[in-house]
C-alpha cells in the first residue's frame, strides 16, 4: 500500500512540470493574439478613441479624388442625440475666439425677432412666442474668416452644400427670453405654397448659458404627442448650450415629408445670457 502511494506521489511530481509548462504557454499565446489585435485596431483606426479624433493617416490611405473633393481624411467628433427626430451633437465644433467674434461682430445689428406667420395670425397675436433678438449675417460680410470656416465645416458635417443654406440668424437670449416650440419647415396648409423647404438646421452654440437656454425636443421618440402638449412647456429631450457645441437635425424625413417629431424650442434663460447662431439649410440653392 505503502509503495502504491509512493508511485502516485511520484505520478504526480513528474507531472506538474509539463502542466505548468504548458500553461505557461497557453497564457503567452493569449498575450501575443491580443496584441496583434489591438495593435491592428489601432493602426486601422479602429478604437472609438480615434474615430472620434482627428487622425494621420499612412501614405497611400486617401482614395483617388475627383475634381471637387479633397486630398485628405478627415473626422468631425459627432453623438448621435436622437433617431426621432435624427439629431447629432457636434462637440469642439468652433473655437471660443471664432464664438466672440461673431458676436462682437453682430451686437451692433440686434434688433427684436420676428416670426413667419401662418393664416390668421399676426403680430399681436403671435407676441411672446419669440422674444429675443437678432439679426442675419453671411459669411462674405465677415473680414475674419470665422463665419467662412464654420460655414464650409458645416457643409462637411452635414453634406448638404454651403449654396443650400440660408444666411447664419445669429441670436441672443436674456433673462427670461424662449422660443416656444415650433418647426423650421413650413407646412403648405398653414404657410400656403413653398418654392423651397428648410431640410436640416445647423444651431452653434456662441456663449455659455449658467442656467436655462437649453434647445428641447417635446415629441423625441413620440414621447408628450398625446397629452395635449400647449408648446410652451421646457420638456423632452433637453440640449444645454455649451460654448463652441454644434447640434443639428433635420426637419425632413427623407422622403421629404415633414418630421412632426422635429418639434423644438428654446427654454427660457434663468441666468446668464444664450447667444447663438443658426444656419437653416434648403432642398434648394438660395
Amino acid at each position: 500500500m505503502k509503495n502504491r502511494g509512493k508511485r502516485v506521489v511520484g505520478l504526480k511530481a513528474k507531472l506538474r512540470l509539463p502542466i505548468v509548462f504548458f500553461l505557461c504557454f497557453c497564457f503567452f499565446l493569449a498575450g501575443l493574439f491580443g496584441s496583434i489585435i489591438i495593435s491592428h485596431d489601432v493602426k486601422r483606426g479602429g478604437s472609438r478613441y480615434k474615430l472620434l479624433e482627428n487622425f494621420e493617416t499612412e501614405e497611400g490611405d486617401s482614395m483617388p479624388h475627383g475634381e471637387s473633393g479633397e486630398s485628405s481624411i478627415s473626422s468631425i467628433p459627432f453623438q448621435v442625440l436622437s433617431w426621432r427626430p435624427r439629431a447629432l451633437y457636434f462637440p469642439n465644433f468652433a473655437t471660443a475666439e471664432q464664438c466672440q467674434s461673431v458676436i462682437e461682430m453682430v451686437k451692433p445689428k440686434l434688433k427684436p425677432s420676428a416670426l413667419a406667420l401662418r393664416k390668421g395670425e399676426s403680430v399681436e397675436s403671435t407676441k411672446g412666442i419669440r422674444t429675443s433678438s437678432g439679426a442675419f449675417i453671411s459669411a462674405s460680410e465677415d473680414s475674419t474668416g470665422a463665419l467662412d470656416f464654420i460655414e464650409r465645416k458645416i457643409a462637411r458635417a452635414t453634406m448638404l452644400p454651403r449654396s443650400h443654406g440660408e444666411a447664419f440668424n445669429v441670436l441672443r437670449y436674456d433673462v427670461g427670453q424662449r422660443y416656444v416650440s415650433h418647426y423650421d419647415s413650413f407646412n403648405p396648409a398653414e404657410y400656403g405654397p413653398q418654392k423651397s423647404q428648410r431640410i436640416a438646421s445647423f444651431l452653434l452654440y456662441l456663449s455659455d448659458v449658467e442656467e436655462g437656454g437649453e434647445t428641447m425636443f417635446p415629441f423625441e421618440n413620440g414621447s408628450n404627442m398625446d397629452i395635449g402638449y400647449d408648446y410652451k412647456s421646457c420638456i423632452g429631450l433637453k440640449v444645454k448650450p455649451r460654448r463652441g457645441d454644434g447640434l443639428l437635425f433635420y426637419s425632413l424625413h427623407p422622403n421629404g415629408t415633414i418630421d412632426k417629431m422635429s418639434l423644438h424650442g428654446s427654454c427660457s434663460v434663468i441666468k446668464g445670457e444664450k447667444w447663438v447662431a443658426t444656419k437653416w439649410i434648403r432642398d434648394n440653392e438660395r
